[in-house]
């Protein structure tokens, strides 16, 4: 639970996920996620040189300035070209979605558009009038259509390219848009290839925002640092060379806010250098905390830790492309015994975690409240590897990240500590330490044994960790007969799939699931697919973390968002 108030109960997001399934009428008003969302970068330089707290303006007065501080600079502000969360908690003010979340939460709200609905493979959708783009055009339905079709049609004249497009386009629009049908300039019917239930809920995450079709025909590509949207802040300054960028409010806004005349994104890679910059008063709002700059904030002045439940997941993948010892599920099961993952969670994470035990989170709907995590039990591991065949042990190469993520905040003494429990069962393991960008290219291309990840939610529903994290997402065809993995290099497959699970059972569970409105029946196919995944181990399953934030005493209004956000059009400095 929360320490602001910011609660994040099961009840209200089994509620919410069911309205996703929901067919009728959605009325109401705000997402990004991934694996790159939060903590310190080591490709950034900043160490606290901040921003004034105010700007001078022409006449001599002075306007006020947010300054947020966070790990990692964005590398494009184009929701498009990026899996990243940096890249998202800017975008997400600059642009809107067609559906909202509403801040703080799990339900769905109008954002672009006032009336939607879905109905078995159609959804209705009625635009909001008068809204307008930062270059002065009125947002009208033509430019959602020129949005998807530059983000997943290669037909399309202006399609950004397969290079330049990020792994989004597919699970968010293109898997699932069959054909859309414009009625006017205010509304739209969607044909969907199949009844999907988290349909929706897509809408409203980042990779779903929404481009000028003016701008797209203009900048092509150079969206990246020219963006157009309709978002409550426009683009003022991207300085990449110090890692900064300077937004400003716009004031021809449809929605409530913004209620500071500028916002400044500062990278500083350090946490403790950031949280001591929030103690000294140089930052507003920070995140990327862990556990020692969490203390930092705990004990300044002028600051709060503000602290809500996560929706998110940390875990060991083991591929099984790469080694055959893996293949074998008493061997996966005896790592998840030889893992002490209730101490990682304790006296590493200084118990801003919890132990996990299934892929979905304990606040998603079909969360499985009947499994319990992998008891630390050495002596069982040696049992299950003895009848494996491997008593002796083995090595294999452990790759992590160098820096803290949210979801992992002490990655090299977390694979220290693995490495240290497995060699008491005679594994031996060669821990693969590389800084984030590389570590990313590296684990998706399948080179490694096994690696820590995690992930944080985009929209709240199960399809978006069962589906997206552990199904290979390949044809038929592709997958070999008796074996319950598939090759990295198997045409279409989903690399966000570190371990190459490929287990069919779990595959038609999670595919029910994804065409199924009814929410009940949704809970029971997804508790039964965690039973599988948990029971057939691809994961050493770490982790669920809170999200942390520090924020200065001077700021009012702000709300964690374990989804979408920050909404910084609704924060106010006194």
């Amino acid at each position: 639970m929360s320490q602001d108030g910011n609660d994040v109960s099961r009840r209200r997001f089994l509620t919410a996920a069911g309205a996703a399934a929901a067919t009728a009428g959605l009325a109401g008003c705000s997402g990004g996620g991934g694996e790159d969302t939060t903590t310190e970068s080591d490709e950034t330089t900043g160490e606290g040189e901040t921003d004034q707290t105010e700007t001078e303006t022409e006449d001599g007065g002075s306007t006020p300035v947010l300054r947020y501080g966070r790990g990692s600079h964005s590398p494009t502000l184009d929701f498009q070209n990026s899996t990243s969360g940096e890249v998202a908690k800017v975008t997400e003010q600059l642009y809107d979605t067609l559906i909202n979340f509403e801040p703080g939460q799990s339900t769905l709200t109008q954002g672009l558009a006032t009336e939607y609905s879905l109905e078995g493979q159609s959804a209705s959708i009625t635009l909001r009038e008068g809204v307008m783009f930062h270059n002065g055009e009125e947002f009208t339905a033509e430019d959602f259509v020129a949005t998807y079709r530059r983000f997943v049609d290669s037909d399309y004249e202006y399609y950004a390219g397969d290079d330049y497009v990020s792994a989004y386009g597919p699970f968010t629009l293109g898997s699932w848009i069959d054909e859309i049908q414009v009625d006017g300039d205010y509304s739209m019917t969607i044909q969907l290839t199949q009844s999907y239930a988290p349909f929706l809920r897509n809408l409203a995450m980042f990779a779903a925002s929404v481009h000028s079709l003016a701008a797209i025909e203009e900048y092509g590509t150079e969206l990246s640092s020219n963006p157009v949207g309709t978002g409550p802040f426009q683009l003022s300054n991207l300085d990449d060379a110090n890692e900064r960028v300077r937004l400003e409010a716009n004031s021809e806004y449809w929605g409530e806010g913004p209620n500071v005349d500028e916002v400044v994104f500062v990278t500083i890679g350090q946490n403790s250098t950031r949280a001591q910059a929030l103690a000294s008063g140089e930052l507003d709002i920070i995140d990327g905390l862990g556990a020692q700059s969490s203390v930092q904030v705990e004990n300044a002045s002028n600051a709060n830790l503000v602290r809500t439940e996560g929706i998110n997941i940390g875990y060991m993948a083991f591929n099984m492309a790469s080694r055959e010892e893996f293949r074998d599920r008493r061997v996966r099961q005896a790592v998840s015994h030889a893992i002490n993952t209730e101490a990682i969670v304790n006296e590493i994470y200084s118990g801003f975690a919890t132990q996990a035990s299934q892929p979905l989170p304990p606040n998603v709907l079909g969360h499985n409240d009947d499994i319990d995590p992998y008891p630390y039990d050495p002596e069982e591991a040696q049992r299950l590897l003895e009848e494996a065949g491997y008593g002796d042990g083995f090595s294999f190469e452990l790759a992590t990240f160098q820096n803290p993520r949210g979801y992992n905040p002490s990655p090299i003494q977390t694979a220290e500590t693995v490495a240290s429990n497995l060699g008491e069962i005679g594994i031996e393991v060669d821990i693969n330490q590389q800084s984030f960008g590389p570590f990313l290219e590296y684990t998706a291309q399948g080179r490694h044994d096994a690696c820590f990840l995690g992930w944080y939610t985009d929209n709240a529903d199960p399809d978006n960790f069962m589906y997206v994290l552990l199904h290979p997402q390949v044809e038929e065809g592709e997958l070999t007969e008796g074996q319950d993995w598939v090759s990295f290099d198997a045409e279409g497959y989903n690399t966000s799939n570190r371990s190459a699970w490929a287990n069919r059972d779990y595959m038609d569970l999670v595919e029910q699931g994804q065409s199924t409105y009814d929410e009940a029946e949704r809970e029971s196919l997804y508790n039964e697919a965690n039973q599988i995944a948990h029971d057939e181990a691809p994961w050493v399953y770490l982790d669920y973390a809170d999200e942390l934030r520090g924020v200065s005493n001077r700021v009012s209004g702000f709300q964690i968002a374990a989804i979408s956000g920050p909404y910084l059009n609704l924060v106010s400095l006194n």
